[in-house]
């Protein structure tokens, strides 16, 4: 439990929207990561004579993913601001707490309540009157969670490794932009956001497999996507004969069937992911160099052999 006044300032800022950060563990049972705010303050004002004590008011918070479900036990974190903005142009933080349903103390007066499920959250306005009965104070987040994977053509499983996604939202800003929510999702982690369509990213390597696709979250569920890609791992080798061993110290260029260069790497066998198309592999060893024209064809991993010759 914990006393606020009005008149308490800490150089916090409301966050109404939530940051790009890392993806959550987990939908209902893990917090978030850890974050640098002040624990639960205690505050008991003097009054004119020095000698008065604090009008606290206990509430009690919960949040619920939907106007019809259950509270949310774990994974909470939960805000108290003082409305007026502080000399910095901030709403100072006055309490926070996490985990699942909360209870604060509060001297009467105007309140912002935010709470945060993952990057899912709601803020709320609370005015605490001096006396009558006072509610338990449900906020409703309209959150779900949503989980991503990806295949390489119809049904390969793409290594966890070779993944990442980055979800935007769907909507674009004022400067044409998709604002980014959560960067580098690994694949099967559980993202928790509010309930709306997202723009999600897929890379599968990091040279030019991208997947780009529309995701809607609802509340209160757990959404799973597969993303398709059109890609193929290679393995690019320098030989003197078909099926000969792999000639070290060979550089390597390749290039699209329009002649932009995508990947550039050295070594005797190197390992690339490349989209499905048309290329050109150019192998530079001792003052040659060497070419040959190939096709990747989505799913089916190879070997790319240039000869000597």
């Amino acid at each position: 439990m914990t006393r606020l006044s009005t008149a308490l300032y800490c150089a916090m800022a409301l966050a109404l929207l939530p940051l790009p950060a890392a993806a959550q563990d987990a939908f209902g049972e893990n917090p978030d990561p850890a974050i640098n705010l002040p624990g639960l303050t205690e505050y008991a004002p003097t009054s004119a004579s020095g000698a008065g004590t604090a009008l606290g008011r206990s509430v009690r918070m919960q949040a619920l993913l939907t106007a019809e479900g259950a509270p949310v036990e774990n994974g909470l974190t939960w805000r108290i601001f003082h409305p007026i903005p502080g000399n910095d142009g901030k709403l100072p933080l006055l309490a926070s707490a996490e985990g699942g349903s909360a209870e604060f103390e509060f001297e009467p007066g105007d309140y912002f309540i935010h709470v945060a499920f993952g990057r899912a959250g709601v803020t709320k306005k609370l005015t605490i009157p001096r006396d009558g009965p006072l509610e338990t104070q449900s906020l409703v987040l309209e959150a779900g969670g949503l989980v991503l994977n990806a295949v390489s053509g119809i049904d390969m499983r793409i290594p966890a490794g070779q993944l990442r996604f980055n979800i935007y939202t769907a909507e674009q800003g004022l400067d044409g932009e998709q604002q980014l929510v959560v960067e580098d999702v690994r694949p099967n982690t559980i993202v928790r956001l509010n309930a709306g369509t997202y723009h999600i990213v897929s890379e599968y390597g990091a040279v030019n497999a991208v997947i780009r696709s529309d995701i809607r979250v609802e509340a209160g569920k757990l959404t799973e996507a597969v993303i398709q890609h059109r890609a193929a791992q290679l393995t690019l080798k320098l030989v003197a004969d078909e099926g000969g061993e792999a000639i070290a110290d060979t550089a390597w260029s390749i290039l699209t069937s329009g002649g932009d260069v995508v990947s550039e790497s050295v070594g005797a066998f190197p390992t690339i992911v490349l989209a499905e198309g048309e290329y050109t592999a150019f192998a530079r060893n001792k003052d040659k160099t060497y070419q040959r024209e190939f096709t990747v064809v989505a799913g089916r991993n190879s070997d790319v052999e240039v000869l000597l010759k």
